[in-house]
């Protein structure tokens, strides 16, 4: 099944001296087929030469088409001059609600501004 919509993010900087990466809180408003919040962390780090990794646990709570729940996505993202990989998944056994069973990937898209998501799942 697949489930599309829009969000806005709203990302704050944590200062973190002792460790070498970029430290964010995230905070999501989700609508379209999933209707909520997402919040979670996000580390980062970029390089002298322009390569780029991030990596963040996020937190959704609330409804995707109708179904109550929560559950916790897995984002994995690489950037370099050459290529860009981005892998967002919902971590397995995270679900609650009538959400418990699900399974998937989300995949974010930007255009003119604003961001958008396709989740690919399944209850």
């Amino acid at each position: 099944m697949k489930a599309e919509g829009s969000f806005e993010v709203k990302l704050d900087p944590v200062s973190d001296e002792i460790a070498p990466a970029g430290r964010m809180i995230i905070n999501k408003t989700y609508t379209g087929d999933l209707i909520g919040s997402g919040i979670g962390q996000m580390l980062s780090k970029t390089t002298e030469s322009g390569v780029a990794v991030y990596s963040a646990i996020e937190e959704f709570v609330g409804s995707v088409e109708g179904k109550l729940g929560s559950f916790t996505l897995g984002h994995y993202g690489f950037m370099s001059k050459e290529s860009h990989d981005l892998k967002i998944e919902i971590v397995p056994g995270s679900g609650t609600g009538e959400l418990s069973s699900i399974t998937g990937s989300l995949q974010i898209d930007q255009s003119e501004g604003k961001h958008f998501y396709i989740l690919t799942y399944s209850l």
